[in-house]
């Protein structure tokens, strides 16, 4: 994550759940058509207007529902930067990681305003707006972020199996 690089805030109210991220009937289709579908509930615009690099900043219980992973996968298919809470479903953090989608807490993220501009610093970890603020966030576990920083887990396993097959 590039730090002073600013994205644009998809700004989304609490318990947003992995159906209005990967509908339901979408499942049967594949990333691309499950992501032409994502938050169409809430935001129907969302999908053909979302840019990389841009961040979701919601209320509590982001990802509650299902186990899907499909619903982290979309996000990360679409150019998802971050998504910045102050909660998140477990499963639903954990799939975010092993598809290398960073996720910070952060007590504040509701006081951020669609359509603002928002720099990331997870090493730090924190949200700088553009009108100065600095938002705190709870720290990342290294390993969480050699995850994102690698594109998921898979990726990481992959590059680490191939570094070990080349000293042996």
């Amino acid at each position: 994550m590039k730090a002073g690089t600013l994205h644009r805030v998809w700004r989304l109210g609490a318990d947003i759940d992995t159906d209005a991220l990967a509908p339901g009937h979408a499942m049967k289709h594949g990333i691309e058509t499950m992501a032409r579908h994502c938050l169409e509930a809430v935001r129907p615009e969302f999908a053909s207007e979302v840019r990389p690099g841009d961040v979701i900043v919601a209320g509590p219980g982001f990802g509650i529902g299902s186990s899907r992973e499909q619903a982290a996968a979309v996000l990360v298919h679409l150019g998802v930067a971050a998504v910045v809470a102050p909660s998140y479903s477990g499963l639903f953090f954990r799939n975010a990681f092993n598809v290398g989608l960073l996720l910070l807490t952060c007590a504040e993220a509701e006081s951020l305003p669609d359509e603002s501009r928002v720099s990331l610093d997870a090493d730090l970890p924190a949200v700088r707006s553009s009108d100065g603020r600095v938002l705190a966030c709870e720290p990342v576990p290294a390993f969480l972020m050699d995850m994102v920083r690698a594109g998921g887990l898979l990726k990481q396993l992959r590059r680490r199996f191939a570094k070990e097959t080349d000293v042996h």
